[in-house]
């Protein structure tokens, strides 16, 4: 079995293109062209991945896959080694604008944080307002210093060396929640940085992984979240 593309809206994860054929067939097959990522979501508290509001989006941490990730690539967060290398999340890359347009623009105004509302408010995303100088100003967030108006300079650089932020509307997050890894998605698992050279085979395995479990948004709360707490359900 091979994949050629993906339809461009695959939101039922109906995922067209994948042809069943023998192995001489195989072997003529034009390659997948689009790129797969995994790596390590470290600290699962809804804001890197930040997956409310009707997008999953991945604005901070992680620039060398968003600076590289492209239309029609895809992202799979691991949970660490500790919690069993467990799906966290994936997407499709459907969107990948710079920051600056990022927080333009109206339908991520949500995912600006706020600390005089709910939890799911304080994990926004939309960190980063630019300044007429060129330069950006960082809004108390998860990434400020101690989640205070102080700005944290070296996350602050680490976040802004991706240029891009990734956005889609085709995932599934499955914070709390998370299912196991298939014997045949092991070589998704990553130690330290992120994995992008994966076989043919792998990412067609990838996709009936993604069919099988369905798409959906927001399946369950982050794994790090405030006890008590339901206001991720109404996000």
């Amino acid at each position: 079995m091979r994949l050629y593309d993906i339809k461009e809206n695959v939101a039922d994860c109906n995922l067209s293109g994948m042809v069943h054929m023998d192995e001489s067939s195989a072997q003529t097959a034009p390659p997948i062209r689009w790129t797969l990522y995994s790596y390590v979501v470290t600290h699962d508290t809804g804001f890197s991945p930040n997956p409310f509001f009707g997008y999953c989006t991945l604005a901070c941490c992680k620039p060398t896959i968003r600076k590289n990730a492209k239309i029609g690539d895809w992202v799979v967060g691991l949970s660490p080694k500790r919690a069993d290398n467990r799906i966290v999340y994936f997407m499709r890359v459907d969107e990948t604008p710079l920051v600056d347009l990022y927080w333009s623009d109206r339908r991520f105004a949500k995912k600006k944080p706020r600390y005089d509302a709910t939890v799911v408010m304080k994990c926004g995303d939309n960190i980063y307002e630019p300044q007429s100088s060129g330069e950006y100003r960082q809004l108390r967030s998860t990434h400020s210093h101690r989640q205070t108006d102080v700005e944290d300079p070296e996350r602050k650089a680490m976040d802004l060396r991706g240029k891009r932020i990734l956005i889609s509307e085709t995932y599934a997050y499955f914070g709390a929640r998370m299912p196991e890894l298939p014997p045949s998605l092991d070589s998704l698992i990553v130690g330290r940085g992120h994995k992008c050279r994966f076989s043919d085979e792998v990412k067609v395995e990838f996709l009936r992984f993604v069919k099988n479990v369905g798409l959906g948004g927001v399946r369950a709360v982050p794994r790090q979240w405030r006890n008590g707490d339901d206001s991720w359900m109404r996000a």
